[in-house]
Order: C-alpha cells, then structure tokens, then sequence
C-alpha cells in the first residue's frame, strides 16, 4: 500500500498538533501558580460567622516581618472590610469565606482570583509593591446585585497604614 506524501505530511502534522495539545493542557493543570483550595481547612459554620474569631471582625493584621493576614468575608453584594487596607512592600494572605452563596475574589492586576464557597476558607498569597488602589471583584454570578458587586483593595505606606489601625481600636 502507497501512501501519498501530502497524506504523510498531513498525519504528522496532526499527530504534533494532538501532542502539543495534551502538553498546553498538562502545562495549565500543573504549571506555575495554579493551585486548588486544598481541604486542609476545616468546614466551618457559614451561618455562624459571628462567632469565629477570624471572621467576626473582618480585618488585616500583621503576622510577620512584612506579612499580614487579611480575614475577608463576602456576602451578597459587597465584601468585608470595605475597603481592604494593606501596607506596602508587603505580602498578604487572604483568608475568605461567604456568608450566603458562592462568590468570586479577584483583586485586579495581581495573581489573586478564587472561589468562595459558603463554609469553606480560601486561602490565596497577594505581593503588593507600591501604593496603589486595586479593584476587589466577585468573578461568580451571586444574583441580581451582581454586577455592583466591588470593592477596594488600597495598597498604603506603612505610616498610614499603621495610623489606620491604631485610630480605629483607640477611638
């Protein structure tokens, strides 16, 4: 049996397409970045929100050189703390967790963009540089108030940062 040339030059390109497909798909399941919400965390109480010390309060604190811990909660249309103030230089771990049904947490411009599901914590790492205002987004259709669903995320100098915190609990 002959096989024509074009007919060679075409299964070839086409097994390397098919190839190439498998490996660009491989590359996004297990490349750099991209991680699950792991089930490390415990499940906890959504409707109870009041009653976990993470989340009672919404806040940022330091904890660490350079690190703080931003405790997030969503609900439908807004998020908590509004805005979200971090200092520069810095990284942030964002702790989120829903009140009521599924959202979305994406700051902007930067690698953080997850799922929030109601009883379950994200977690995601932020590095935020200079002073800047990121937009804060719900990226899952949580109802009709959806699309005003925002927020800020306003990346401050330590100073300002530090005369926000201590204004607010000495008041």
């Amino acid at each position: 049996m002959h096989i024509h040339a074009y007919e060679k030059l075409w299964l070839a390109a086409s097994i390397l397409l098919i190839l190439l497909l498998i490996g660009s798909v491989t590359y996004g399941a297990v490349g750099p970045g991209v991680a699950m919400v792991a089930d490390s965390e415990q499940p906890i109480d959504a409707e109870g929100l009041d009653e976990d010390e993470r989340f009672s309060e919404p806040r940022v604190e330091q904890v660490g050189e350079n690190e703080y811990a931003a405790y997030v909660v969503s609900y439908q249309f807004g998020f908590e703390p509004s805005p979200i103030v971090v200092p520069e230089d810095s990284t942030v771990t964002f702790y989120v967790t829903s009140r009521d049904v599924i959202h979305g947490f994406e700051v902007a411009g930067t690698n953080a963009n997850t799922m929030v599901v109601p009883g379950e914590v994200s977690e995601i790492t932020v590095e935020v540089d200079g002073s800047q205002e990121y937009g804060l987004l719900c990226n899952e259709y949580c109802g009709a108030g959806h699309h005003g669903m925002e927020g800020k995320v306003n990346v401050v100098s330590q100073e300002e940062f530090e005369e926000q915190n201590s204004g607010g609990d000495d008041s």
